[in-house]
């Protein structure tokens, strides 16, 4: 009897980490992806750019994959793109302002001509292979969001991206909680949901709810330049930022790439209404009273490179910070930037601006739903199986017992990991193996190529510094010709460590010596593990330090 064919589900990204979101669904020979993320770097990765997801198993099997869907525009679900279709040129599919957003990436990559996207309507059926997809109309802290209910031959499975149930939202379209409920009465194999704000009690605020603190803040602060820095994705953010600017005869300039993309993308398919006459260029602000200005800048994160940041440590080409700046940082820290962002509003307060930020005022919501909210969308689906996704570990956890609340057996739910296979069907789901995943790593033009072997090197060098130790030798009679020079980067400075350096050149002539009396004259690899052996425990008991030592041995 041949043996049945199962369902299968694994993660590449978006585990018990926030962002570089990649999930990959399964039957028999199709393969299906949903989402193509990047992450930022944390303190342990120096020097990196970016982070994207391993997708060595989608390029291994890549004659089986039928395309990419995505959920929604922001960088952790589609910032990985332009590396993805350079190894995996097969066809994207999203709505209208992700297409957008994607587009204008791509072009920047310079990959746009040779790739296959494709726009998807809320509310439409897409068949790819083995599976429908019904596209869900989503809220989010951007337009056009959307869920996928993906049928399979084993049943549906609905994939939430992320979302919030938002009754009043700016583009006027709430969540099409209707069409979850009609989802569940049919019948739900699997729920793979957003699990960012599980830990969170109760509801997320309406946006709406943000444009009405801007409208009380703009009526305040007659005499005053308003700088606004918030993600350059939330256009519905941005869109009330312009809105209040208008009501209170202020004209908008934008600071920051990124936020200059975006809006230029939204605005050109209508997801923003800006009046003419209302954005003004940036180098144009100066003609304006500062009390009839409005700066939408990026930088909410702290970013030592976005225009806040510059602006904070006076380094910024055109705006210059002012006693007379009232700063709104309107959005909340992603996990890890705390320090950065706290260093940028201390230095704006130096600056005698004032700064109003999450922690004082009401200028953020969240763009993900809350327990209770996360608890609606599990009572409408009633899954058989429930995944907890897009978050870190512990967010996973809170959103298990938020299932087994609403009723999912415990023994139904399931905390994968990166690369887990569960393999599902109406009867029975388990963990059934694992697939290739982790951390790709892009530094520069670089993807890749470092690894953890330089990561460690790169943390040493910054914790420990650097000795570089240079040998002269006759190559003739192998004779050491002069003295080492010593190299001190980052360990000492050589000036007032004489008698340190002086030991340091003693030991290093002296296992050189000792390599040469025991024949080792060409073995240079041999004197130069000698050196370093000779080195270590000496630094390390005259400075409680352990520099990173490079012998080099020259040939004369």
């Amino acid at each position: 009897m041949p043996k049945k064919s199962k369902l299968k589900f694994m993660a590449l990204g978006g585990l018990d980490e926030i962002g570089k979101n990649m999930y990959v669904y399964e039957y028999e020979n199709d393969i299906l992806v949903v989402d193509s993320g990047l992450a930022f770097p944390d303190d342990e990765m120096p020097g990196i750019d970016l982070v994207i997801p391993d997708i060595s198993y989608l390029v291994k099997n890549k004659e089986r994959v039928l395309g990419i869907l995505i959920t929604h525009g922001h960088e952790d679900h589609i910032g990985a793109l332009p590396y993805v279709l350079k190894e995996l040129n097969v066809p994207v599919y999203g709505t209208n302002l992700t297409i957008g957003l994607i587009e204008c990436k791509l072009r920047e990559h310079g990959i746009l001509k040779q790739c296959k996207l494709n726009k998807i309507k809320a509310g439409s059926k897409l068949k790819l292979g083995s599976f429908l997809v019904e596209v869900i109309h989503s809220n989010h802290s951007i337009a056009d969001s959307v869920m996928f209910a993906i049928h399979t031959p084993e049943g549906i499975v609905i994939h939430t991206g992320d979302f919030k149930i938002d009754c009043t939202p700016i583009d006027g379209s709430m969540i099409d909680l209707a069409k979850l409920g009609e989802l569940g009465r049919r019948g739900v194999l699997a729920l793979v949901s957003d699990s960012t704000n599980a830990e969170r009690p109760g509801y997320t605020m309406s946006e709406r709810s943000v444009g009405a603190k801007f409208d009380e803040i703009f009526m305040s602060a007659v005499n005053q330049r308003i700088i606004v820095a918030t993600f350059a994705s939330n256009i519905h953010r941005v869109q009330q930022v312009i809105d209040s600017a208008v009501k209170y005869g202020r004209k908008v300039a934008v600071s920051g790439r990124s936020m200059e993309n975006i809006l230029e993308v939204a605005s050109e398919l209508g997801y923003m209404k800006v009046p003419q006459g209302t954005v003004v260029k940036l180098d144009e602000v100066k003609k304006y009273p500062p009390n009839k200005v409005v700066i939408c800048t990026t930088g909410s994160q702290g970013e030592p490179m976005a225009a806040l940041s510059r602006m904070a440590m006076n380094d910024h080409k055109t705006i210059e910070i002012t006693p007379n700046d009232l700063i709104i940082i309107s959005a909340s820290p992603i996990p890890g930037n705390e320090k950065m962002i706290s260093k940028v509003i201390d230095e704006l307060f130096k600056k005698g601006a004032s700064v109003i930020y999450n922690s004082l005022d009401d200028v953020h919501v969240s763009g993900h739903g809350k327990s209770e909210e996360l608890k609606i969308i599990i009572g409408l689906t009633k899954p058989k199986y429930f995944i907890p996704a897009h978050g870190e570990h512990r967010h996973l956890m809170m959103h298990k017992r938020l299932a087994e609340l609403m009723g999912v057996k415990p023994s139904n739910i399931f905390i994968l990991g990166l690369g887990n296979v569960l393999e599902m069907d109406k009867d029975s789901a388990r963990i059934s193996g694992n697939v290739p995943s982790g951390k790709v790593l892009i530094d520069g033009l670089g993807v890749g190529d470092v690894g953890n072997i330089v990561l460690r090197d790169r943390k040493h060098l910054a914790q420990d510094g650097l000795i570089v130790i240079i040998v002269t030798i006759d190559s003739a009679s192998g004779e050491i010709i002069s003295d080492p020079d010593i190299i001190s980067r980052g360990f000492v400075y050589v000036r007032e460590s004489e008698d340190l350096i002086t030991q340091i050149k003693e030991r290093s002539l002296k296992a050189i010596e000792d390599c040469l009396a025991d024949g080792s004259r060409k073995d240079w690899g041999a004197m130069k593990v000698a050196i370093r052996s000779q080195l270590n425990a000496f630094l390390y008991q005259k400075t409680k330090r352990s520099p990173m030592l490079l012998p080099v041995i020259v040939e004369v």
